[in-house]
């Protein structure tokens, strides 16, 4: 009998407070291998910073997060409560590759540098073998031309496909995006959509914090409306954009966030 691999990401009950301020009220997110997750809500429901604890790049108070079946170790409690192996930490963040809002390219250094860093300088990887998969993955996302621009050369669409390219050149398990369209405008948001849409056609294990209600729609298999830190809906797209049970949802849907 062949035994099911444990899910890329599983998080059960997390909470997360800043300060008197409950941002994560008890959430549960399951990522199987090749799904794409993506978290829909309004602002300040909690998304991007449930997405920042799944990476570990912030502290929860309370809950488990595990990493293909691998607990998260612990110390202390509440408040103080903090991940207790550093090198657990380095190994999860390492193959969970996180797209932010805002680019983060260093400007100090060329397209395919930022896109090999690192790979080198991180994971150790030889430069020649390394180079040859971050110019194949500038050639994927559309801006195999760009290898000796600088940041500031670019614009915003093609910074944020460099971004993109950065984060695969990792080999990670899974891809994070934090709102990886928000900043753009409407033309070049769809350049970053194509290539996400073409990652999820590939069966990349994505979670995906989004506005934009038809991407989500169309790259989903599992789509989490959060509200006021709960999860008050989840479900396929098609139920979630098409059927909504929750008041709450059918309200956020009414109000301009269509997947139409």
């Amino acid at each position: 009998m062949t035994s099911v691999p444990p899910p890329v990401i599983e998080i059960s009950g997390l909470h997360k407070s800043f300060g008197a301020l409950d941002v994560l009220r008890g959430v549960d997110l399951r990522a199987e291998a090749g799904d794409v997750v993506s978290l829909i809500g309004s602002s300040g429901s909690g998304k991007s910073t449930l997405l920042r604890c799944a990476n570990l790049l912030e502290d929860s108070q309370q809950g488990e997060i595990l990493f293909e079946g691998e607990a998260v170790h612990w110390r202390g409690t509440g408040n103080i409560r903090r991940p207790a192996d550093a090198a657990q930490v380095t190994r999860i963040r390492t193959n969970l590759s996180m797209v932010f809002q805002q680019f983060n390219l260093w400007a100090h250094m060329t397209i395919l540098q930022n896109v090999m860093e690192a790979p080198v300088t991180v994971l150790g990887e030889e430069k020649t073998q390394v180079e040859t998969r971050a110019r194949a993955l500038l050639d994927k996302v559309g801006i195999g031309s760009k290898c000796a621009a600088w940041p500031a050369q670019l614009s915003g669409g093609q910074q944020q496909r460099a971004a993109i390219a950065r984060a695969l050149c990792m080999q990670p398990r899974a891809l994070l995006f934090d709102e990886p369209t928000s900043a753009l405008d409407p033309e070049l948001e769809q350049e970053v959509v194509k290539v996400i849409k073409d990652l999820a056609t590939e069966g990349r294990t994505m979670i995906l914090v989004t506005h934009d209600m038809r991407l989500a729609r169309d790259v989903s298999d599992h789509v989490i409306f959060l509200h006021e830190g709960r999860i008050e809906e989840e479900g396929p797209p098609e139920q979630i954009f098409g059927a909504p049970r929750s008041p709450r949802l059918q309200q956020f849907l009414s109000h301009g966030h269509t997947a139409a």
